[in-house]
């Protein structure tokens, strides 16, 4: 039985109470302003980041100890960002209301007149993309509705706002039906752009809640077939010669000339396969609409396969999935991993001056302006090079293309029967990981003492260490000793410490001031992915056995479904790509400026901070697996490696202990960025006779002459 002063002081406890912890949403926008990542903040409180995300979602509640210490936190952070103005919203769409459900019957019920329903959500699987088809308004529809699937809850949903009831993009087919997500179903009137740029804006209820409390709202996305672009008077495909060539329609096109004279305008893009119409923003409302053409193949069919050719209704649910789970599309899947970085660390932010709250830099972000890099971080046109006639060599952090020399295969390995490609899932953005990177100007130092939690580029020489011949060099793309002084990123030589050698660099470009700028986007993709992944049959538990059957043929469980995960591999690959984009077009000249490098997230340096940790990380790897099975690569790929195997499956060659679980260090197989799968199987033989000719296996080793796509 307990004491009297235990039952007093318990309860005295229960009359102080404990203090009320804020609702999750506020908990999630605090964090976010405060610039941390939910990752970040779980190394903090030593749990997991999916106990994070349970507390900011509301589905569970943290407890003792760390109850107090994130209470704690909280009030830290609320003393420091307190709740934002609250800015004046444009009015409720007066389009139609959300489509009601069909009653039991299968007639269609009364749409309530209530208030506006939240915005739909990505469903899972594909219930998410063969969602039945319903109309707001009369009972009978001009096409037989769609027999609905039942869906489970969305991995990820998008947060309940009535000015978007209909979710963030639509499909426009020639007939004026306009297909959103959840099979929702718009009558659109619209007979010319600028039409359906007010239609878009007014009534139709489409849009997406920004990704960052400090960011804006996504624009609605129309999507148009090749039948509603004619109606609204484009042309079914671009036919002159200029307009191939750019990708756009000419300045005096009736379409172009019709938008200008409405009073809106049209990006430095124009009108291509990716449309922005905006006018300047009045207040807080954004007046903006994007339009994707698909027969002026707005949706590439190595990011989107089989994507154009499916029903709108089909169409709207996939890109609805990715719009949910990623962003909504903003152009090709490359531009929109870069928009994404943008929308999840916005530049700026609200801050208070004198009493008035005015905008000013957001911490972690890139900010709003443009940056020259160092020379050495730049390429060959860029204007900071031509100008100052930089001769001192660039950084050449490029993903691995090795081939091993034949001649230092032994007889053992050539007599084995196969040779076994790995593939890395989405490497760079495992890469992209708790990867700190500069967020300031270079300055120029010489002769600095090495220091590897400093991003920036480093002149040394790392030539002088003498590595196994059967492994490629850390330190080059083509994994050949480095032939004397280069440019290196901070893995690359912080890596040569971790082997052992010393590292004394000439010159340096570093920045002062630092942050893991790309955790957000790590973290969002990476979610995307797994669940992607999840809904197609491969989820974590499987066993390594059941992961390579679930692979084998996960592409075929629901094609529209791996259509988003190509979609999101594609936006991970083309994000990092364009942090570095070149300059394009005949007419352009070395040193001139070109459009995407005036942009902040024109940024070399980060782009060459990602391939360089990736290359260490399988460099890491092999190294290990030379020690877990004395097994040496082949060839390396980027993220594609080959290695000669007794069997035609992975489980004949990567390392388990004896309880059956994959030893740490070497190659595992399994769902997540950064884990392995199978890449294909090919004779040894036929390794060998690539490899005499001076190509690469793991360019072919999936068969069909195929080539893997870099950074996958």
């Amino acid at each position: 039985m307990p004491t009297e002063d235990e039952l007093f002081a318990a309860v005295d406890a229960l009359l102080t109470g404990e203090p009320e912890m804020p609702p999750p949403a506020e908990r999630a926008r605090l964090r976010e302003a405060a610039g941390i990542t939910q990752a970040r903040l779980a190394q903090v409180l030593q749990t997991t980041t999916q106990s994070v995300k349970n507390w900011e979602a509301g589905r569970s509640e943290p407890r003792p100890p760390r109850r107090q210490a994130y209470q704690r936190l909280l009030d830290g952070w609320a003393a420091q960002q307190p709740a934002q103005p609250s800015v004046p919203m444009p009015p409720a769409p007066s389009g139609r209301p959300a489509p009601a459900a069909p009653a039991p019957s299968g007639r269609p019920a009364p749409a309530a007149p209530a208030p506006a329903p939240a915005a739909p959500s990505a469903a899972s699987g594909s219930a998410a993309v063969a969602a039945s088809v319903h109309r707001p308004a009369p009972a009978t529809s001009r096409r037989p509705a769609m027999k609905k699937k039942a869906a489970r809850p969305a991995t990820t949903t998008a947060a309940a706002d009535p000015r978007f009831p209909h979710g963030p993009l639509a499909v426009l087919d020639g007939d004026g039906s306009a297909y959103g997500l959840n099979g929702t179903v718009l009558d659109c009137p619209a007979t010319t752009i600028t039409e359906l740029v007010e239609w878009t804006l007014k009534e139709s209820g489409l849009g997406a809640t920004r990704l960052n409390h400090n960011g804006k709202d996504s624009d609605p996305l129309i999507v148009l077939t090749a039948a509603a672009a004619v109606k609204l008077g484009l042309p079914e495909r671009l036919e002159g010669r200029e307009e191939r060539r750019s990708l756009r329609l000419a300045e005096d096109h009736p379409v172009v000339q019709q938008i200008g004279k409405a009073k809106w305008q049209l990006t430095q893009r124009g009108f291509g396969p990716w449309a922005r119409v905006y006018r300047k923003t009045e207040g807080s409302a954004r007046q903006c609409v994007q339009l994707a053409v698909l027969s002026w193949d707005a949706l590439d069919t190595r990011s989107w396969p089989g994507v154009a050719a499916m029903h709108p209704a089909g169409i709207a649910g996939v890109l609805g999935v990715y719009a949910q789970r990623v962003i909504t599309p903003r152009g090709s899947t490359a531009v929109s991993g870069l928009e994404l970085m943008t929308a999840l660390r916005p530049p700026t932010r609200a801050v208070q001056d004198n009493g008035t709250w005015v905008s000013g830099h957001n911490p972690g972000s890139l900010g709003s302006d443009p940056m020259d890099p160092a020379p050495p971080e730049a390429i060959a046109e860029h204007p900071v090079v031509v100008r100052s006639g930089w001769s001192g060599g660039f950084l050449n952090e490029e993903a691995y293309q090795w081939v091993r020399d034949p001649a230092l295969l032994s007889d053992e390995e050539c007599l084995l029967p196969y040779a076994v490609g790995l593939d890395l899932n989405t490497a760079f953005l495992a890469a992209s990981a708790r990867l700190t990177v500069g967020l300031s100007a270079p300055d120029h130092f010489h002769r600095p003492v090495f220091n590897k939690k400093i991003p920036g580029s480093w002149l040394a020489d790392l030539s002088h260490i003498d590595l196994d011949p059967r492994l490629p060099s850390p330190f080059t793309p083509d994994g050949t000793r480095p032939g004397g002084p280069a440019w290196y990123q901070t893995h690359t030589l912080a890596y040569a410490q971790e082997l052992g050698h010393d590292v004394h660099p000439v010159e340096a470009y570093l920045r002062r001031e630092t942050g893991a700028y790309l955790d957000p986007w790590h973290d969002r993709l990476k979610t995307a992915y797994v669940d992607t992944l999840a809904d197609l049959g491969v989820t974590a538990d499987l066993t390594d056995a059941g992961f390579l059957a679930a692979m084998e043929d996960h592409q075929q469980t629901d094609p529209a479904m791996a259509a988003v995960l190509a979609a999101i591999k594609a936006t991970v690959k083309g994000g990092i790509g364009k942090l570095r984009e070149r300059p394009q077009g005949r007419t352009y000249r070395d040193g001139d400026p070109w459009p995407a490098m005036q942009r902040p997230t024109w940024r070399p340096d980060i782009r060459a901070a990602v391939i360089s940790k990736a290359r260490v990380n399988m460099h890491r790897k092999l190294a290990n697996m030379v020690k877990l099975t004395g097994l040496y690569p082949l060839a390396v790929l980027s993220d594609c490696v080959v290695y000669p195997s007794p069997g035609p499956s992975p489980l004949d060659f990567l390392p388990y202990a004896a309880s059956g679980k994959p030893l740490m260090g070497g190659f595992r197989l399994g769902p997540t960025p950064g884990l392995a799968k199978l890449e294909g199987v090919q004779e040894m033989a036929w390794a060998v006779d690539l490899m005499e000719k001076g190509l690469n296996p793991a360019r072919h080793i999936k068969g069909g002459d195929a080539v893997l796509d870099d950074g996958e």
